[in-house]
């Protein structure tokens, strides 16, 4: 696992009550936009934090383009091949593309965690990691503000999304076809937003981009 992520704190100019920009970037001035949220105390707690959607949409899109080419979840998903598609330690867990599919077509179902218990990666967090008997299966992408313990599935908050495991151990379709989750949270007990290395350069590169195209 990787130390949590840096994040750069100003205060917010254009807030009535004291509030502060939290951001990927150095750009002082930040740009709004692309901010992480705000928060009205530091450290930031799941209370004070005001998420910012846009942020969240370039997050998902990154990961979504960019998970299977993270060498910890190409990891993961080798390791969860190598084991028939146990729970695995690093924390990545496996649940089968068989059950996946039969689940799906009984109609969704809704769980807690404020996600769509049949939907991406919320399904999989309400399955649990199941044996995949060589079919196949999905891996969590999370976040590592809180690793989960040996064995254990990640907290729906902590879930990106999920990717799709071949029974070699390939992303199916050659990227694994990225469902986010409905139940992530920028901010938990735990901190805020911890990317591997791999996928937090991607991150910053995109939002400088668009920093460049707002001007």
């Amino acid at each position: 696992m990787h130390a949590k992520n840096e994040q750069y704190i100003f205060d917010d100019p254009t807030s009535l009550h004291k509030s502060h920009i939290l951001s990927l970037l150095p750009t002082n001035p930040p740009k709004p936009d692309l901010a992480i949220g705000t928060t009205t105390v530091i450290p930031p707690t799941p209370a004070s934090v005001k998420e910012n959607h846009r942020f969240l949409d370039i997050l998902q899109t990154v990961i979504g383009i960019h998970a299977h080419n993270d060498p910890d979840i190409i990891s993961q998903a080798r390791a969860m091949a190598s084991s028939g598609g146990s729970n695995l330690g690093s924390g990545a867990s496996m649940f089968s593309s068989q059950r996946r599919r039969r689940h799906e077509r009984q109609g969704p179902s809704y769980g807690g965690g404020g996600g769509a218990g049949g939907d991406g990666a919320g399904g999989a967090s309400s399955q649990g990691g199941t044996g995949g008997g060589g079919r196949g299966g999905h891996i969590h992408v999370y976040d590592y503000r809180h690793p989960p313990d040996y064995g254990r599935i990640p907290d729906p908050e902590d879930i990106f999304g999920s990717l799709e495991v071949d029974a070699a151990g390939g992303f199916v379709g050659g990227h694994g076809r990225y469902q986010r989750s409905g139940t992530y949270r920028l901010c938990t007990r735990d901190g805020i937003l911890g990317l591997s290395p791999f996928l937090k350069e991607r991150l910053v590169e995109r939002l400088r981009l668009e920093e460049e195209n707002i001007g």
